[in-house]
């Protein structure tokens, strides 16, 4: 099916899923999940001929992992669905009422976006939470991935398309496309008057050609440069935990540690213990002029390396001399995804989290929480890295928007 085709479908199905009523939604999701793993044998097959292939590239291992499905991921995307079904419906909520002098009662009633385009890369995962997140916020979904997963993709997109129609929705509400050519992206990118937002989720190059090509509203899923800065007064146990979770938990995903910020005061006993704690990792450490005088057997770390997203288990550091330090360090070098601090100082967090422009910043825990699964939003469309129209992971809430609802009994506006 070519794109203006499955825009259209999904155009047509969005209107159906405008009206849907929750309950009909939540069995769509159900249905899904089944459908999933009963196709669990095929999905599998589909993903280790792709992974064989892929294997025989230069992708990184960060690239294979994150294509990688078993039983036990495939279960837990079923799952992802089930607790979005769970979940309350934003789609028909509306705020406290305003009443004007002249009667008319005013009020604000979220609705959803229309047919929403997700252009994502090695996750196969996402093909079922996206689709999962649109319907239940009463959106259609058109989606393509990366194409190394093609196939592995088209038969999730079966399965979701095989439950939406067994609950009775259009199969045409989650629209897979299988084409690998560049050009369909282009095609799809210029259809603005059947799409009403593309999310971009992958690299920062993928997000940029999104950005330049689209004319169609863009929510952008960009890199995730995530700090963690260990004050003086923190816990250090704590901070090793943190710290190490942070970084070695899953380094191939947006959320890990990319920099490690350390207060001068206890830099020496901080780093010192935890460099042997890194090398058992594996973790390769890139320090700045003052981390070497410490650990003088490490790299250095270039101007580069604070602007790069590793996805890998290489890791930043740099001593800094306050919080103010530390702060306008990550101004210059976030993504605004996330950021963290470990202090047991009240008014130093207070502050951290005031003045530091991230979607998600944290006192005392892991940048790895930066999740939809995390925050109880269930499956996540992405994590937005801009401030319009949604910030951080973006859920339920975030794939919808608002729209005016006035009654009135009559009145009708006189000009003066």
């Amino acid at each position: 099916m070519n794109v203006e085709k499955m825009a259209l479908e999904a155009r047509t199905a969005s209107r159906v899923l405008a009206r849907a009523s929750t309950a009909l939604k939540n069995r769509a999701l159900l249905e899904m999940a089944r459908a999933l793993r009963k196709r669990t044998g095929r999905i599998l097959t589909a993903n280790g001929r792709e992974l064989s292939a892929v294997r025989t590239t230069s992708r990184s291992a960060a690239f294979i992992e994150r294509m990688t499905l078993n039983g036990e991921r495939i279960e837990n995307i079923a799952r992802a669905l089930e607790h979005v079904a769970k979940l309350p419906d934003p789609v028909g909520k509306t705020t406290d009422f305003a009443k004007r002098p002249n009667g008319l009662v005013i009020r604000k009633m979220r609705v959803p976006l229309g047919v929403v385009a997700i252009i994502y890369e090695s996750r196969p995962g996402v093909t079922a939470d996206a689709a999962g997140l649109c319907i239940k916020s009463g959106n259609a979904a058109i989606l393509r991935g990366g194409k190394e997963t093609v196939r592995t993709n088209h038969v999730i997109a079966e399965a979701l398309r095989e439950g939406l129609k067994k609950a009775g929705l259009p199969p045409g509400s989650v629209g897979f496309v299988n084409d690998p050519d560049r050009a369909a992206v282009k095609r799809l990118l210029q259809l603005d008057t059947l799409i009403d937002l593309v999310i971009p989720r992958g690299g920062a190059d993928l997000t940029t050609a999104v950005r330049h090509e689209s004319l169609i509203p863009v929510l952008a899923h960009d890199k995730g440069l995530c700090h963690t800065y260990v004050d003086e007064k923190a816990d250090l146990v704590m901070a090793e935990r943190i710290v190490m979770n942070a970084k070695a938990e899953r380094p191939g995903v947006c959320n890990a540690m990319e920099t490690l910020l350390v207060h001068e005061r206890i830099a020496k006993r901080f780093l010192t213990d935890m460099a042997g704690k890194f090398a058992a990792a594996n973790v390769e450490l890139r320090g700045c002029s003052e981390t070497r005088k410490i650990l003088p057997n490490i790299k250095p770390a270039t101007k580069t390396d604070w602007d790069t997203e590793y996805l890998a288990l290489i890791l930043s550091v740099k001593v800094v001399k306050s919080i103010d330090e530390a702060i306008a360090h990550i101004a210059r070098h976030g993504s605004g995804l996330a950021e963290a601090i470990v202090t047991r100082d009240k008014k130093r967090a207070d502050r951290f989290l005031r003045e530091v422009d991230a979607g998600a910043v944290y006192v005392n825990a892991s940048t790895r929480f930066t999740d939809g699964g995390e925050f109880g939003l269930g499956a996540e469309m992405g994590i937005s890295t801009q401030k319009l129209h949604a910030r951080g992971p973006v859920g339920l809430e975030g794939l919808t928007c608002e729209k005016f609802v006035v009654r009135g009994g009559g009145q009708i506006r006189c000009s003066t």
